[in-house]
């Protein structure tokens, strides 16, 4: 399946999946500790592994600037990662659901062990954390 303007694109990096989204000449907007917010080629960004691709609906993608280009925003986990940079190009708005949910999972892990000190439990609240804090 080919990538379009306004899809967004992911591959996993580590325990996380890194994104970005495709622009009118099939290039990659991501952002990148080292380089913050910049513009590559689709193999660069794949960087030899699978690239999954996400179809935007319509509304969006036509509502998504083909001519999108880096504001030299720097990388930083917290408050400007790939998936902040990712749903500012498609919605205006940069948020990042996935740190939303480990943060979620690592927090209520962190109060079951607190609690229990039971491995098998914390493994659980920070299941549950994920899956709670996906929701947001």
């Amino acid at each position: 399946m080919r990538p379009r303007p306004g899809d967004v694109v992911s591959r996993r990096k580590g325990p996380f999946m890194h994104r970005g989204v495709v622009l009118a000449d099939g290039s990659i907007l991501h952002n990148s500790p080292f380089r913050g917010e910049h513009v590559v080629s689709e193999s660069e960004f794949r960087a030899g592994r699978r690239l999954h691709v996400s179809h935007t609906e319509c509304p969006r993608r036509r509502r998504f600037a083909a001519a999108a280009r880096p504001a030299e925003r720097g990388y930083n986990v917290l408050t400007n990662n790939c998936e902040h940079t990712v749903n500012r190009a498609l919605t205006g708005e940069a948020k990042s659901p996935q740190l939303v949910s480990w943060i979620a999972g690592v927090g209520v892990a962190g109060i079951a062990f607190a609690l229990t000190r039971h491995p098998a439990l914390t493994a659980a609240g920070y299941a549950l954390g994920r899956k709670f804090g996906s929701r947001f």
